[in-house]
């Protein structure tokens, strides 16, 4: 099966795309590789269900509180109207990706999959604090807390109202079709670099996506929702940041992380076969049974090539970042709203710094007096005397 680019034109629909069918497995004895990504696909949908439903239904399910601080009306003037904008456009998106596609051919599209695919992304956003909280929303918007302290293994503290706070209504149309239309931009872009350049390879376009997703996510995050107050890198690297020290203070390797994430769900979307299907389709017309159960086989495959990207391009690299975060700025600081309740003034708690050790749940603390800290029920570890004369 032969992967083409998603143009038109005559030489990009002959091209072989090698980087696209390494991916996939030769299928052998029924095993093909959508049924393998598809199996990756629905186990990683039952532990977001299963992680999903303990959080709506436990004692987690609480708002974060704003603090003392109040947000300047202008950063609250743009908030709500930026999330008046995104919840607007989440119907028109469900209609124009999903709805009118299956009034017109009456199947799901590879971009209504996506829209479905990277909305569930949404489960991994604050990943990124697995390890130590490095990165924090601002708790003026609705929020019920998250879903971080009934992910097992959970590192970084957190307690019910004082833990990572997810912008709910901003965040989880966004990441559907938000995410999707800068995937269809990147497409686009690839397009245009295959036209000014015809004999560019396939390693070459993905480079250009790569710098040119960098250069998105400054745009959008550094220079938008950044200074708009949604969110912050309180940990980055200073001397790897633009604006270091201010509370919109945007690390490079965020824009090389989601960059890299970004290039491949554009590559996934782009690079498809003469079927007009991705890498992670190959072997679908092997997969018995009705229509439905061959859509939902599709979007399983979708969906975990996705999550894979999320996953190995930024939350892994995201937990080196997080165990090396540097001293949150004042700036952060002095905003409560930004602070999520774990750590600063009125918690008794230091925010991580790299002369402390990285706090971990149920783990000693230094106070902001310098002493330790023993939480309720902990016992701290005795030295055993080594056994002399043997």
């Amino acid at each position: 099966m032969t992967y083409l680019s998603e143009q038109t034109d005559a030489p990009a629909v002959t091209e072989s795309l090698s980087a696209a069918t390494s991916l996939g497995v030769p299928a052998r004895s029924g095993v093909t590789p959508v049924r393998l990504w598809a199996a990756l696909g629905g186990l990683i949908l039952a532990f977001q269900l299963y992680v999903w439903i303990r959080w709506i239904t436990g004692p987690n399910f609480v708002r974060v509180p704003k603090g003392p601080s109040d947000p300047p009306t202008l950063m609250k003037a743009i908030l709500l109207t930026w999330t008046i904008v995104i919840l607007v456009g989440l119907p028109v998106g469900l209609y124009w990706f999903i709805v009118r596609p299956w009034r017109r051919e009456r199947r799901i599209t590879t971009d209504g999959m996506l829209l479905v695919a990277c909305g569930l992304l949404f489960f991994q956003d604050p990943l990124l604090n697995y390890v130590n909280t490095w990165s924090t929303y601002n708790t003026w918007m609705w929020n019920r807390g998250s879903w971080v302290l009934d992910i097992p293994g959970w590192r970084s503290f957190g307690e019910p109202g004082h833990m990572m706070a997810e912008p709910l209504l901003m965040n989880a149309p966004g990441y559907s079709y938000g995410v999707l239309l800068c995937t269809i931009l990147g497409c686009w872009v690839m397009r245009r670099t295959k036209k000014q350049w015809p004999n560019i390879g396939n390693a070459g376009l993905i480079g250009v996506l790569i710098v040119w997703s960098i250069f998105f996510d400054l745009v959008i995050e550094g220079l938008f929702l950044m200074p708009m107050g949604l969110f912050t890198y309180p940990g980055a690297i200073k001397s790897l940041s633009i604006n270091a020290g201010h509370y919109y203070q945007w690390p490079v390797y965020e824009g090389l992380m989601w960059g890299a994430v970004q290039a491949g769900l554009c590559a996934l979307r782009y690079f498809t076969d003469d079927r007009g299907r991705t890498f992670v389709e190959r072997g679908l017309e092997r997969v018995r049974g009705r229509t439905v159960t061959q859509q939902f086989t599709r979007f399983l495959a979708i969906f975990a090539a996705c999550s894979t990207f999320f996953f190995v391009f930024y939350n892994l690299p995201a937990q080196w970042f997080g165990m090396h975060a540097e001293s949150w700025p004042a700036d952060i600081q002095k905003r409560s709203y930004f602070m999520m309740g774990i750590c600063g003034d009125g918690t008794g708690r230091l925010c991580p710094d790299p002369a402390l050790p990285i706090p971990a749940r149920n783990s000693i603390t230094i106070g902001p007096d310098g002493k330790v800290v023993v939480p309720p029920g902990v016992t701290l570890p005795t030295i055993v005397p080594f056994v002399h004369g043997h």
